[in-house]
């Protein structure tokens, strides 16, 4: 229950801070009070420049049903290069795991990518104080970072990024949002689409794949952020996205997903080889109701509490 309080919390803020942000059919222009409020700290390595602070001007509102926004120019060309450099070479292929209804992809052919541990040196280390400034959401509640490689003529059918395997919740709880940064312009096909998004049928589309919804196109240094879940923690299913085949060029992403706590897989929460039981008669029942995931805490249990309903919700 803390948990959920805590994300409505964060929630709210988020929710509050940007409703001063403009919407894709706002006049509302921003204005600086001074020049001086145009000065931020910056940090240079290797000829390569992160700005620490987010810009909230350049922030668009896409929708709020679902909750999804846009950051152009969020990373600087040197950014984006430097993530790729990390990942050429070791790229690993990713495939989805059709046995589980959610897994780390979802995947028509095969795609590959990297995960870059947080704070693997101060370029990642800066983006993600600016996820997180962006976010209003502790950079210890992001996974590592997936530097993704996608060549031509390859696509993501529709998913989720919240956990349908509530077994999953454990760690650190559902995937409450989504940073998805483009490493690279993709003059065809590549198109990041949300089914359901409140916009969807104010663009001209000029293939199938872009008419199945609200379509963003990949832009160099460009960002997207969107929740998965709604305010009160549970499961947004108009988060529904996917992603259009890659026509021309080969598409880098670098994406963050952000918890609703702390996410550290080494700290699973201890499996005991005695018979797998409930704590409480009432189990059964509360996991039908969906207490498994509103309540992952008590339900499924932490690093540091033994979930008292770990059989119902079938985490053991």
């Amino acid at each position: 229950m803390a948990d959920s309080c805590r994300l409505r919390l964060f929630l709210a803020l988020f929710m509050a801070a940007l409703s001063a942000f403009p919407s894709p059919c706002s006049s509302r222009e921003f204005k600086l009070r001074d020049k001086s409020s145009d000065r931020v700290p910056v940090l240079q390595q290797d000829n390569l420049t992160v700005l620490i602070p987010f810009d909230p001007s350049k922030v668009i509102q896409l929708s709020w049903q679902p909750r999804v926004f846009f950051y152009e120019k969020f990373l600087s060309d040197e950014d984006c290069d430097h993530l790729i450099a990390l990942a050429q070479g070791k790229l690993e292929r990713l495939v989805v795991d059709a046995s589980k209804e959610n897994s780390v992809m979802y995947s028509i052919n095969v795609s590959s990518g990297l995960f870059v541990p947080r704070g693997q040196d101060e370029v990642v280390s800066k983006v993600e104080e600016r996820i997180s400034s962006w976010t209003f959401l502790p950079k210890e509640y992001g996974e590592d970072m997936l530097i993704e490689h996608t060549p031509a003529n390859e696509s993501y059918e529709p998913h989720y990024d919240y956990y349908h395997d509530i077994s999953r919740l454990a760690v650190a709880g559902h995937r409450v949002a989504t940073v998805l940064m483009y490493l690279s312009t993709i003059s065809q096909g590549g198109e990041t689409i949300f089914p359901h998004l409140e916009l969807k049928h104010t663009q001209t589309k000029d293939r199938p794949c872009e008419a199945t919804g609200y379509a963003v196109k990949p832009v160099k240094g460009s960002a997207i952020l969107f929740f998965n879940l709604h305010p009160d923690a549970t499961p947004d299913a108009m988060s529904l996205h996917s992603s259009c085949s890659v026509l021309d060029g080969e598409k880098w992403t670098a994406t963050k997903w952000i918890h609703v706590r702390n996410f550290n897989l080494s700290n699973q929460p201890m499996v005991l080889d005695e018979e797998c039981t409930d704590e409480d008669d009432n189990c059964a029942s509360w996991a039908s109701m969906g207490e498994c995931e509103k309540n992952a805490v008590y339900m499924l249990g932490t690093p540091d509490y033994y979930g008292s309903c770990r059989k119902s919700c079938g985490a053991c």
